[in-house]
């Protein structure tokens, strides 16, 4: 499945757009963890290599790793860079997700 088609599911999905060599990109991956583990089948989340996908790297002009974007039904519904903690990664994704039951 094709980055295009999954982001334009039914269930939201949060992008990490990264690079191996980007120290502040591995620190997100526990966060990340955290996050999917509270959110269950409600949220999708996924990991985008930018150096071995360059065209969706381009294709949403990212500038800076970690970048974090929210995607539903294929629009970008929220999106930030830098290492974001997980009760405020969690905050904001449970305010944009429409269908987020507790």
């Amino acid at each position: 499945m094709n980055f295009n088609t999954i982001i334009q599911s039914d269930v939201p999905v949060l992008a990490d757009f990264s690079a191996q060599w980007c120290g502040p990109c591995k620190a997100m991956a526990p966060i990340l963890k955290q996050v999917k583990d509270q959110m269950g089948d409600a949220l999708r989340v996924i990991k985008i290599d930018i150096d071995g996908n360059p065209q969706a790297a381009k294709q949403f002009q990212i500038q800076s790793v970690p970048t974090l974007m929210l995607f539903h039904k294929g629009q970008v519904i929220w999106n930030s860079s830098g290492v974001i903690p997980a009760p405020q990664l969690l905050q904001v994704i449970r305010a944009h997700v429409p269908l987020y039951q507790n």
